[in-house]
This record gives C-alpha cells, structure tokens and sequence, in this order.
C-alpha cells in the first residue's frame, strides 16, 4: 500500500448536509458507453439515480448541488439532449422535480439560494425554472464560453436559455481567489469553510465538485463527485486504499458473492483485472466517456486520495452503493462517521462483478 497521502482542508465551520434521491431511475444504459474495458456480466449501469445535496451554511444560505432529470424530459430539455435519450434508447423515468420533494418535505423552492450545475449533462440539469428567479445558478470555470447562449439561440446548445434568464448566472473562478483543497483548486462557496467547490476538469467543460464540512473537533466531510466516476469500480482499489483482505467477511457484499469469496481467495479479483489488461490492485475501469480522458483519469487519481481519508465520505453522482444505507432528506448525513456508512457501501459495487468472479472461481 502507497503511503498515506494528505488531504489539507482548511479550518472552517459546519455545514448542515442532506442528501436527495432525484427520483430519476436511469437505466438500459450500457456499461461501454462509460466505462472501459468490458466486465462480464455488467453489460449494463445498473438502474441509478442522480443524487442531488442540499447544503446549508452556519448563516444559514442554502445551496443545492446538481438536479438530477427534469419531469417529462423530453419536454423540458434542449433538442441535444431529447435526441441523445431516444437514440440512446435509454430508460428515463422521473416521476418528481426536485423542487417537488423539497415542497413535500416543507422547503419552498424559494428557500434555495443558489442551484449549482456539477456540469452540463443532462442526468444533473434538472429543470431551474422550477426555482424562482430569486434562486441564482452557479456553474464551473469554462462553462459560458462552452455552452452559451443556449438554446434556441444557439440550437446546438446542451443548456436552454430559460434555465439562466431572469436569474443570476454565476460562473466560478478558481483563480479570483486562490485556495488549495487536498490536490484540488477550491472556492469557498459560502465563505465560511463549510462548503467548497473544486475543480475537477476533464469528464466535462466546467466540471465541479463538492466539499461539506460535515462536523467540526474532529473535521468530517461529504465529498459530492459528480461524474467524477460513474462506478465504484472506477475509483476503487486505489494505492491508497486496497481491497480489504478478508473479503469475504464484508458486510455490504450480497450473501452469495460472501460465500463465493469464501470458497476462493480474494486475489480472484486480481485475476479479473488481469484477463481484462488491468494490472493487479488497480481499478477495475478506466473512463470511456469525457471531455478530455486522460484529464479524468488524472482527476480519479486525485480523488482518490480523499476517497482513501478516514474522515471523507466520497459519494458520485449515481453511487447506488448509498441508497437504502444513508438517512435521505429531510435527514441529514451530518453523522455519516458516527454511523460507519463510508465503510458500509465502499465496497458494495463489488456485488455488480458477481458473474465474473464466478467465472473467474470456477
């Protein structure tokens, strides 16, 4: 194992932090769309939502982070986008906005002060104009040159013009005032350290990430990953963070993977990434999707070493390992550390390399 690496985050206070199913559920999505090299058995992304965080400061200024698919999407999305889910053939069932579940669990849209886009794909967008235009939206560095004017004034546009129209459109700028978070360039969004931005090119123009400060004395925090991965797979095992020795014992894995890992030695899963040209210990995919590869496989790296932090919960935008393990708004994640969630759903997107492991066993 690598040594350790350090994740320096400045001294700040609290956020209060909860998490929200978008109540997307994407699927029939093939896995060679996003990841490389194949994995038998996972010919498809199981079934995901987008989550979306809603972040409160000490002052009490209230942020949400990414929007998942708006309601009737087709109707509610530039050309671009509607074109890509009917040709893609992709299952998009959405049966609620965010801005719905805030109003069912008694938050007013009008409540939020800033929506901010992780990037320009259509599975964090949401619809905006279900906010009013007291609600700013924030994007990352790079982002308006990309994609404005959007649509219609620009057909092509991923981004409709209504989203940002009679609102403040804000874009941020990682060099105003320079800060370091871990590896990352950062923006203390409510500048109170309690919530970051960083930036974490190469998936998408403008892709940001988040930092919730979840407690202080000690420091504990929620990292939001967009698409900084879209599996497990992706970021795990790292130098940092092996695989576990006695698999076989983890509690997040299905019953029948446990009492296959019994039966056989863990290094089976070595043995997978090495019939697919992966080296032993590294993880089990490469992205196959983004702006620019070799940037995101850089940005993994980094990520990697806050993933491997005791006191950092890392959760990607469609980390189904989380649901029906952490509490889900009106709750807060706040005690995520307290309740050993991190360690519960680590390691459960091994449950997905099932049929491989037991070709790889037999």
């Amino acid at each position: 194992m690598a040594e350790h690496p350090r994740f320096d985050v400045p001294a700040g206070a609290a956020a209060r932090v909860s998490i929200i199913d978008s109540s997307l559920r994407l699927s029939k999505m093939p896995s060679r769309l996003l990841l490389k090299p194949d994995m038998p058995g996972l010919e498809f992304i199981p079934a995901a939502t987008t989550w979306s965080f809603l972040v409160e400061s000490s002052s009490g200024k209230r942020a949400l982070f990414d929007l998942g698919v708006p309601k009737s999407p087709l109707e509610n999305f530039s050309p671009m986008w509607c074109k890509t889910i009917i040709e893609g053939n992709l299952d998009v069932d959405v049966p609620k906005n965010v801005a719905d579940i805030l109003r069912d669990n008694h938050m007013q849209p009008s409540d939020v002060d800033s929506v901010i886009w992780s990037h320009h794909h259509f599975d964090h967008l949401g619809d905006v104009t279900t906010f009013p235009g007291s609600t700013e939206l924030v994007v990352g560095q790079g982002f308006k040159e990309a994609f404005c004017p959007g649509y219609p004034a620009n057909p092509d546009s991923p981004i409709r013009e209504v989203d940002y129209e009679g609102r403040n459109f804000r874009e941020i700028d990682f060099n105003e005032k320079p800060l370091n978070i871990g590896p990352f360039r950062g923006f203390d969004f409510f500048g109170d350290g309690s919530f970051y931005l960083l930036d974490t090119p190469g998936h998408a123009i403008g892709h940001v990430a988040g930092l919730a400060r979840t407690t202080t004395g000690p420091d504990t925090f929620i990292f939001m990953g967009g698409d900084i991965c879209h599996h497990g797979g992706e970021i795990r095992p790292s130098p940092y963070l092996p695989i576990p020795q006695h698999l076989s014992q983890h509690l997040s894995l299905s019953e029948s993977l446990r009492l296959l890992l019994s039966r056989c030695p863990a290094t089976v899963l070595d043995d997978v990434n090495i019939k697919r040209g992966r080296k032993p210990g590294e993880t089990f995919f490469d992205p196959n999707i983004g702006f620019d590869i070799e940037q995101a496989i850089k940005t993994i790296k980094e990520a990697q070493k806050a993933d491997a932090q005791e006191n950092v919960f890392f959760i990607f935008a469609h980390d189904m390992s989380v649901m029906g393990v952490v509490d889900e708004f009106p709750k807060t994640i706040n005690d995520w550390k307290a309740k050993a969630w991190s360690e519960k759903t680590q390691w459960k997107f091994l449950n997905d390399f099932e049929e491989a492991i037991k070709n790889e066993a037999k």
